[in-house]
């Protein structure tokens, strides 16, 4: 599966499952992104890897591969559970909660470009 491999490769080490169902699918909002990159990172001059937004709010945050993790921190902070991969070369979702990874096939929502 593409997506999968792309996630591998975007979050090494991270555990990854193929979802059936998520719990959480159900908080997933229309949202607008809030920047063109990681927030935080552009108003502190730092760079990332991979971006993901959060789909309760839209704020855009840096992957788990970026020095200051944006993305799971914004999490931690609210618990808004589900970030979508920012990149157009990847096409999934990530649940915090239920620590699954939710491909293309699961979940079909208009992309929100950055």
């Amino acid at each position: 599966m593409p997506g999968r491999e792309a996630a591998e490769r975007a979050e090494p080490g991270r555990r990854l499952a193929v979802a059936t169902t998520c719990t959480q699918l159900d908080q997933i909002r229309p949202v607008k992104p809030s920047a063109l990159g990681c927030e935080e990172c552009l108003k502190i001059g730092s760079n990332w890897v991979h971006l993901r937004e959060c789909l309760i709010c839209g704020r855009i945050g840096c992957c788990d591969s970026s020095p200051l993790k944006h993305a799971t921190k914004q999490f931690h902070a609210t618990d808004h559970p589900i970030a979508q991969a920012k990149e157009l070369s990847e096409d999934w979702l990530w649940c915090y909660v239920d620590e699954l990874y939710i491909g293309p096939e699961e979940v079909r929502r208009p992309r929100s470009r950055v």
